[in-house]
This record gives structure tokens, sequence and C-alpha cells, in this order.
């Protein structure tokens, strides 16, 4: 029996959900994140790797997301509660809407102190305060940016309190009508850094450094750092997207959507490398600088060239943005369970919802000074924040949704939801059965330090011969023509 619930909400239009999503997506993973990992793996060959994860695994799953949100209408534990029932499965399936829940909260509890960094650079960079003459100069200056409990707080507070603000005022009122001036705003401010970094002198070897593929800078490191960000970078298995699609509107087309956000996210990403490795380039710095590349090297850089203020102040306003696109997606779920299953009014269950936010953030936050050495097997709070929902509760909750998209609900739920034609269902079934959640196993494993690394080429190997089995096991089920009929 379909229990499809009436939606309380919707986006006003399709491209309400697409600023959205892109802007959950992009985030500080796109800007921050993905530079420096395609430094520290060799340029080209990571990013080659990068786009080809992101089609393979993370559209496949991102598809799963949205069609569970729009069939289910609610919050992720509701939402998938009602499709279990609908396919007369166990409500206990819910549990990872619980997972996706939690997951989401977990990681905006310490995303909020990331997202600090850049509106308290914003603010350095303003009033003079982010200055040096090298790169030691300013790792000192981001140190003791940390060690100040009270000034680290109050940014991470900031943070906490203009989302709630937004995500409080609703789905069209907060979130729609803030992303569709972020999201513009942060591709124009992107589009200008590029157009700056075109004359910075070092554009042309950024360019190469992006695009130049070499294969033999492609390590089996490196193939699964390219895996694992392709999954992570789209928001999935956070209850950010499968919330999100929860409003998406019965007429709009999931499988071009989904396309349509994926392109924009990996555009955004390679724009950002345009933007950053040119001036890191022209100014002779290291491109594999990690985690400091944008808090480090990156300010050196500007203080040397023309104009550099300016166009630092409007790179950490773009990072600022980024932050809170990506913050009000991942409280997002939290409010709407609050506010759909518990009755309580959107306001009221964002506030609660920050509240509860804050603390923990604020115990995430004290891991950068007077909480350092609360630890529990060598980890601080903010640790086991990242530890646990990226090695174990985005993994498990990816591969659950695709698991129970492949083999537990009524195929004709999906199958008429999705509205693909017949050949397009069947490759997207194959990917979701066999691809995607061997992807994410290996995300799992690398994770969780079970795969030698050093074995080379040897694991993509057998990588192949096990997808090469499941099509032939596919195409040899007897039940196949029987299955993807009308």
């Amino acid at each position: 029996m379909n229990t499809r619930k009436r939606p309380n909400n919707l986006w006003l239009g399709r491209w309400g959900f697409i600023l959205a999503a892109t802007g959950s997506a992009v985030g500080l993973g796109n800007i921050w994140k993905f530079p420096y990992m395609t430094g520290e793996y060799g340029g080209g060959a990571f990013v080659l790797v990068y786009l080809l994860c992101i089609f393979a695994v993370g559209v496949p799953v991102m598809m799963i997301e949205i069609a569970f949100g729009r069939r289910g209408r609610g919050s992720p534990i509701d939402a998938i509660r009602r499709l279990a029932r609908e396919s007369g499965r166990s409500a206990g399936w819910s549990l990872l809407g619980w997972m996706a829940m939690i997951c989401g909260f977990m990681i905006l509890s310490f995303y909020v102190v990331v997202a600090g960094w850049s509106f308290s650079y914003l603010w350095k960079t303003l009033s003079g305060g982010l200055s040096g003459a090298s790169v030691e100069d300013m790792a000192a200056i981001f140190e003791a940016n940390n060690a100040n409990p009270w000034a680290l707080g109050a940014w991470s507070t900031l943070v906490t309190v203009i989302t709630m603000l937004i995500v409080g005022l609703g789905v069209q009122k907060g979130i729609e009508k803030n992303v569709s001036w972020m999201m513009p705003g942060m591709v124009i401010m992107l589009g200008i850094m590029i157009g700056y970094a075109m004359f910075s002198g070092g554009f042309s070897e950024g360019v190469a450094f992006l695009f130049s593929f070499e294969i033999g800078k492609l390590t089996s490191e490196g193939l699964l750092a390219a895996l694992g960000h392709a999954f992570f970078t789209l928001s999935l298995a956070s209850g950010a997207i499968l919330t999100y699609g929860s409003y998406l509107s019965d007429n709009s087309s999931i499988a071009r959507t989904t396309l349509t956000v994926a392109f924009s996210d990996t555009v955004v990403a390679l724009m950002a490398g345009l933007a950053i490795f040119p001036v890191i380039f022209a100014n002779g710095l290291d491109p594999s600088a990690g985690p400091g590349l944008l808090f480090m090297s990156l300010p050196l850089a500007f203080q040397s060239m023309p104009f550099g203020t300016v166009f630092e102040t409007i790179f950490f306003v773009m990072l600022s943005m980024a932050a809170l696109t990506s913050s009000i997606s991942m409280i997002e779920a939290t409010v709407a369970w609050l506010n759909e299953s518990k009755g309580i009014s959107r306001a009221k269950a964002a506030w609660g919802s920050g509240i509860l936010l804050w603390l923990i953030s604020t115990l995430a936050m004290l891991s950068f000074n007077i909480g350092a050495d609360w630890t529990l097997a060598s980890k601080n709070v903010f640790d086991w924040l990242d530890f646990l929902t990226s090695r174990f509760l985005m993994p498990l909750g990816g591969l659950g949704m695709t698991l129970m998209a492949g083999f537990v609900l009524r195929n004709e739920i999906l199958k008429s939801e999705l509205a693909l034609p017949t050949v397009g269902y069947v490759l997207w079934l194959y990917m979701v059965r066999y691809v995607s959640p061997l992807g994410i196993v290996l995300i799992f494993i690398d994770s969780l330090g079970l795969m030698d690394l050093d074995m080379g080429s040897q694991w993509t190997w057998w990588l192949g011969v096990l997808i090469a089995i499941s099509v032939f096991g596919e195409l040899a089920n007897p039940r196949l023509k029987r299955q993807f009929g009308s």
C-alpha cells in the first residue's frame, strides 16, 4: 500500500533544491579540502579519478537519497520508515534515518568550529591582523587563533546563531531565500578570484597542475582518497540531501536534478582549484601544504600581490558563505524531525537544536586549547566527532541505503519515483547493487586502516574482477527480464 505523506513544505522551484543541495555539497569540502587533497595526491591524476568516482558512486547514491526523501516526505527517520512499510518491511530500517540524522548533527558540531576559522580570518583580514613574513608566521597566527577559547568560541557561536536564524525561518523564507543569493554570490566571487589568478603569473602552472594527467602519480592511496572525497563532498549519508529531497515537487526529474547538483558541485571544486593554485605557484609556495593551504599559505601569497587585501577579503567572504550553506543543510534533518514528528514549531526546533549544538561544539572548540588533554584513546572531542562520522556513520549509512534501495524495497517503488527509461533504470540499479556498495566498502576498509596501501594496483585489479563477476552474475539471473519489466 502506498503510504505517501502529503508534503507540508516544498521548494518554490527545482532551482531552489538545486541551489540548496549544491550549497550543502560545496561547503568547505570543495574550497578548503579539495584543493589541498589535489595537491597532496598529484594534481590532474587525482582530479580525473575524483570525477569518475563522483558519477560512478556519488550520483547513484544521491539519487537514492532524493528518491527516499521525496517518496517518504519527511525527515530521514520518518521517510525511511514509510518506505519500509510501503514495501512490507520492518520499520527497523528507520535506524538508517537515525544514523543519518545523528551523523549530520555530529558533523555540524565540529564543522561550526572550522567554519568559525573562516569568519575569524575574514575579520583579521579587515582589521589588519593577518600579516606575516613566512608560512611559520602564519602558522603562529593560526595556532594563536585556536589557543584563545573566548575568541574561537565566539566565532563558532556566531556561525551557530546565523545558521539557526536562517533554518528557523523555514524552507522557503529561510533556506531557499538565503541560498538563492549565497550560491550565485559565491560563484561570482570565485569567478573574480579566477580572473585575478589569471594575471598572477602562475595561472598556466595552476591549470597544468589541475588538468595534466600523469599515470605515474596515480597511487592506490590517491585512488581511495578520491573515492572517499567524492562520496563525502556530496553530503551523502548525513541526512541533508534526503531531507532536502522531501521538499522536491513530484514533477521534478530526480535524475536530471541529481546530475545538475553533481555537475555544479564539481565545477565549483575545479573553480576553487583554478582560483587557488595559480596564486600558490606564483609565490613559489608548496601546493601540497595540506590543511594549512588556505589558512597559512594562501594568506601569505595574497600579501605579496597587488590588491592582495581586496582579493583576500573576497576569498574569506566566499569561504564563510560556503561554510554557512553547508551548516544550514546539516541541521535541517534534526529540525525537520522535531517539527514534523514531535509537533514542535520550526523556530523552537531550530533554537532547541542550536542550544544542544552549541554545547557539543563548545567541547569540540575547547579541544584546541584548554581541553586539548581531555582525551580518550588519544583522541579529543573534536577528533572523536570527526572519527566516528567519517569512519563509521557515513560509510555504514551509505552502505545501508544502497542495500535497502537495491535489495529490500519493492522494485516498482523506486522505479516509479525515478521515472527512468528501462535501460537507464537497469544501469542505475546495477550501480546501486554492486558498484556503489563496493566503493563504499573500500572507503570503509581504508578508513579503518585494514587495507595495505603499499600493495600497488593489485587491489584495483581485484576490484575490476569483482565488478566483472557482478555483471555476468546479473546478466545470468533468470529473473532479470521479469524484474525490469513493466
